[in-house]
């Protein structure tokens, strides 16, 4: 019998049928990653698509990764993958295996990040390399302090001057106890969003 390393096993995960739209989530450390099981369980009610979650270590505080329907990817994933020079470069992969990027929640660290080209971690390494004719969407997630910002609306722009589409956040009580803009868009606005670009691409 074929032995194969964890490392393998993370590539085959990628090698999927594909005849199917391939969702990747991304999440980053907003308190509002604690809706990571419900939003990929929804994405997956979606027909003909496969879901795979891409994050960040800060976002893991505030969600279980065992509740998550299906495969989350770590930094150390990342690191894992390679130990050779002939190895895939495991950002790349996950960038060919997307139709569709989603950061779900986008928190004001990443966004800033996004917006000045760092990639330190495993999503933002996906961002960089990520190929601009394929929709990456970003729902900003923040307090409401933050949100208002002067910076903020400089880094929104820019992400949407590379052809990124915004899910505009919006206006709650936040667990911070704050009230204004700032949440994250409901995950059934998110869905929704995903459904549109799954319907408009080709079979």
């Amino acid at each position: 019998m074929q032995q194969h390393s964890e490392s393998d096993q993370v590539q085959l995960d990628l090698q999927t049928n594909s005849t199917r739209f391939h969702v990747l989530v991304g999440l980053t450390g907003s308190v509002a990653a604690l809706k990571a099981p419900l939003l990929a369980t929804q994405l997956l009610e979606i027909p003909g698509v496969e879901v795979r979650v891409v994050t960040t270590d800060h976002a893991t505080h505030f969600y279980d990764i065992n509740e998550v329907p299906v495969r989350v990817y770590t930094d150390k994933d990342e690191w894992e993958m390679w130990t050779k020079r002939s190895d895939p470069v495991f950002h790349i992969e996950l960038k060919r295996w997307a139709d569709l990027l989603v950061i779900a929640p986008l928190d004001a660290n990443t966004l800033g990040k996004i917006a000045s080209g760092i990639c330190d971690n495993l999503l933002t390494c996906v961002v960089r390399a990520w190929d601009t004719s394929r929709p990456l969407l970003f729902c900003p997630a923040m307090n409401t302090a933050m949100w208002q910002h002067p910076i903020t609306a400089q880094q929104v722009a820019t992400l949407k001057s590379f052809g990124y589409v915004e899910i505009p956040c919006i206006a709650k009580k936040l667990v911070c106890g704050d009230e204004g803009k700032g949440a994250m868009a409901e995950v059934s606005t998110i869905v929704d969003t995903v459904k549109q670009y799954v319907q408009k691409h080709p079979e």
